[in-house]
């Protein structure tokens, strides 16, 4: 068999594993008496040692193997591990990452992890020789587990539209090897290669573990329609998924692109249609636009649901991250994530991450202050910075929180009128003005260039990622107390449905996930604030966007004209425009505006009557 066939599946499933041996070992790292994650961390290494030795790749598998004999060791000491040796074990999470991604790139002789399996090798050779002291010199032998009972039966049928059957096998097989003793493979190993395999298999498995724990483990590998343990000998497993079990498969996300943007187009032909059925009044045609419209609604519904991601499967890698960040500035911080269970469309999560990974070095580095200034500040010597996601109307809020010292404003406006980049003028920095400032290319308040920060890309990178994105930003922060970033970001890119708005003979589109009203423009009800025309809506005064003026069109505006009113977050703003063009659903094509062009726009547009359109940003308007 061609193992480099299944190479991206051994990549997928060597992540998984990877991932949770950081959680597992920053786990341990607060909890160092506790006896669970060390068995984890055992197990998800004894897999990829398994799977890697499935494939062919020596130097993962016998890196794993050092890692494994350190491990057991390990877990049969009754003293926690010391931090020098948890630091090894994080190092070796990395070692292994590097090389099997050398592996699959058919790169792995180039991969030098001598060091750490030198390491480990020193380490696990101590702690064997304190063993050996402890019990009288005598050697210790390996302690395995006495499996209950004399090995149970399982059947497995895979799904029948599984690719590389024969790779998924072997992967389930080698996780139940990390559960205990695997024997008796029917069909046997060498029949699982071949051509003709159905993805029907049985195996006995000896282990300790009760039957819905193993269940539980040996689904994790996915593309199992049917699992049962202990079942009699004549059972013969079914192809269909047992009553009320959800049935899943892999997709690359280039196909769930591909089907996007198909279905993207699909609504701008549905558009077209329907515009063509009301211009010619024919019953028959306007029947058919309208359930051709039906249809391609609930596709694009399907399409858009099938990308959607739980944000846990980027923000699982932050914690590690913080933890050697903080690690490396000698600072003590406390991580947590909450609302790991929103989704995102897989795009534009995969997007966020570097953006999150800037305001997370950010918050460690300049917002977490030194134990001993916390405790000079009376705050306890462990900060503490918060990962949140939340989801607000048709957008997603994720916010990046901490305790530290905030921002001084007055120094920050003393340091931006010195650079030239405020007005003399102005005596206080607002949140918007604040982030306008720390957004701008190059601008940093670090003394100093290090490995962590100093270069002024953080927050403007955070903020053209953003732009592109269609999505906002927004600071809190009060000095002594900590800073709130708040990104917002839509739940999904490629369709959205839009006003049209019209300023002289252009139109543009204005996405409604941050239209909260339209009104009629009353000169009688406009007033000025801050040196800038507002208008007063019920209770509230909401600055306004004359987009004429804005864009810098000639002529006079008609005498009636509508606002619409754009809410984000806490900030509102009413965009006056000549007229309005009704809805659309749009596909957002993102684009490089030219030089000098406002940065009021997030992408272009085809309208249904085939003109083109710009979309405008609310976060840069408001």
């Amino acid at each position: 068999m061609d193992h480099a066939q299944y190479a991206e599946l051994f990549l997928a499933e060597s992540r998984e594993h990877l991932n949770a041996v950081n959680q597992l070992l920053l786990e341990w790292e607060r909890r160092p008496d506790a006896p669970e994650p060390v068995g984890g961390v055992f197990r998800a290494i004894h897999t990829i040692k398994g799977m890697a030795a499935t494939m062919g790749y020596a130097t993962v598998a016998d890196l794993a193997h050092r890692t494994e004999n350190l491990l057991d060791l390990l877990r049969r000491s009754a003293a926690g591990p010391a931090p020098d040796t948890l630091q090894l074990l994080f190092r070796t999470a990395d070692a292994l990452e590097r090389a099997i991604q050398a592996a699959v790139s058919g790169q792995e002789a180039d991969v030098d992890v001598g060091a750490v399996a030198a390491a480990l090798d020193r380490v696990a050779a101590s702690h064997e020789s304190a063993a050996q002291r402890s019990e009288g010199a005598r050697p210790s032998a390996p302690v395995v587990a006495a499996p209950t009972g004399t090995g149970r039966t399982v059947r497995v049928v895979l799904q029948p539209e599984t690719p590389l059957k024969g790779a998924r096998a072997v992967l389930l097989l080698a996780r139940a090897k990390g559960l205990g003793a695997v024997h008796s493979v029917e069909p046997a190993p060498v029949a699982l290669e071949a051509e003709e395999f159905d993805g029907r298999f049985v195996f006995r498995l000896e282990s300790s573990r009760d039957d819905e724990e193993l269940e539980a483990e040996l689904r994790k590998v996915g593309e199992v329609a049917e699992l049962t343990i202990g079942a009699a000998e004549s059972a013969a497993p079914q192809v269909e998924g047992g009553a009320g079990r959800t049935q899943h498969i892999r997709v690359a996300l280039k196909r769930l692109d591909a089907l996007m943007d198909l279905v993207g187009e699909l609504a701008t032909a549905k558009n077209r249609l329907i515009e063509l059925s009301t211009q010619r009044a024919d019953p028959a045609l306007e029947d058919l636009a309208i359930k051709i419209a039906q249809l391609s609604g609930q596709l694009q519904g399907e399409i858009v649901q099938a990308r959607m991601t739980p944000v846990w499967q980027v923000f699982d890698r932050f914690p590690r991250l913080v933890r050697d960040l903080a690690r490396q500035l000698d600072k003590q911080v406390s991580f947590e994530v909450e609302g790991k269970e929103i989704e995102l469309d897989r795009a534009i999560l995969d997007e966020m991450g570097d953006s999150l990974v800037h305001l997370l070095r950010n918050a460690v580095d300049h917002g977490i202050e030194p134990p001993t200034d916390r405790r000079a500040a009376g705050k306890p010597p462990e900060g503490r910075i918060v990962l949140s996601a939340m989801r607000e109307r048709a957008s997603v809020a994720i916010r990046v929180s901490d305790d530290g010292r905030g921002i001084d404003r007055a120094a920050l406006l003393q340091l931006a009128k010195q650079r030239g980049m405020v007005e003399e003028g102005i005596e206080y920095l607002t949140d918007e003005l604040l982030l306008r400032i720390l957004a701008r290319p190059g601008f940093s308040t670090a003394a100093r260039v290090s490995d962590v920060s100093g270069r002024g890309v953080g927050i403007d990178a955070v903020a053209v990622q953003l732009r592109v994105l269609g999505g906002s930003m927004e600071i809190r922060t009060e000095a002594g107390q900590g800073t709130t970033f708040t990104l917002r970001v839509p739940t999904t890119l490629a369709i959205v449905r839009a006003l049209i708005a019209q300023v002289g003979r252009e139109r543009y589109a204005v996405p409604l996930t941050h239209v909260a009203e339209t009104l009629a423009f009353d000169a009688a009800l406009v007033t000025r604030v801050d040196n800038r025309d507002a208008m007063s809506v019920r209770a509230d005064v909401v600055p306004l966007i004359h987009l004429r003026r804005l864009l810098q069109q000639g002529g006079e505006p008609p005498a009636r004209r509508p606002v619409i009113i754009l809410e984000i977050g806490d900030r509102r703003g009413g965009l006056v425009v000549d007229a309005l063009a009704g809805q659309q659903e749009i596909v957002v094509k993102a684009f490089d505006p030219p030089q000098g062009t406002l940065p009021i726009f997030s992408g272009a547009t085809i309208l249904s009557d085939g003109a083109p359109a710009l979309i405008l940003d609310a976060g840069g308007l408001v």
